[in-house]
C-alpha cells in the first residue's frame, strides 16, 4: 500500500495529473483488489497428518506435519506484529485479523504462530490430533500449553 500511495503522490506533482488520474485510480484499485483476494481470510484445517493454512482464495498455502510439532500453546501477539505473513522475533506469523494465535514449536527449532479468532479451539484440536499421533507413535512428545 505504501507503494500505491507513493505513486499517487508522485502523480500529483506531475503536470497533466488530471489527464492520467483514471489510470492511477485503476492501478490502485486493481492492486488493492488482488491483495484483498489473496489475504483477506485464512482457513486453518487440522487432520491426522498435518495442519494446513490457506489464505484468501487458496493460492497461498502452508502445511506443517503433526510429526514435526513438539509443542502447542495459546498466545497473544503484540499489536506491532501486525497482520499478514511475516517473520517476527518469535518466528513466522500467519495472521489476517486479531491478536490471538496458536504457537507451534517444530522439531527443527522453528516457531510458527497462526492467528485465529478461536485460539482455544484450535489448540484443543491440535492437542487431540497430537495425542492420537502419540498413541500410534511412542517416540512422539505430547504437546504442552502454558
Amino acid at each position: 500500500l505504501l507503494a500505491i500511495y507513493s505513486i499517487v503522490a508522485v502523480c500529483f506533482a506531475l503536470p497533466g495529473f488530471l489527464r492520467n488520474m483514471w489510470r492511477v485510480s485503476l492501478v490502485g484499485l486493481l492492486a488493492m483488489t488482488v491483495a484483498m483476494a489473496l489475504f483477506a481470510k485464512m482457513m486453518v484445517m487440522v487432520d491426522q497428518e498435518a495442519i494446513e493454512l490457506r489464505l484468501g482464495l487458496g493460492f497461498v498455502r502452508k502445511r506443517y506435519l503433526l510429526k514435526d510439532i513438539t509443542a502447542v500453546r495459546e498466545v497473544e501477539n503484540p499489536w506491532y506484529y501486525g497482520w499478514g505473513i511475516r517473520y517476527t522475533p518469535r518466528g513466522w506469523l500467519y495472521a489476517v485479523s486479531g491478536l490471538t494465535a496458536v504457537e507451534l514449536q517444530l522439531q527443527n527449532g522453528t516457531t510458527v504462530r497462526i492467528g485465529t479468532d478461536d485460539a482455544h479451539g484450535l489448540c484443543q484440536a491440535l492437542e487431540r490430533m497430537l495425542a492420537i499421533k502419540a498413541n500410534s507413535d511412542e517416540t512422539f512428545m505430547v504437546s504442552e500449553r502454558s
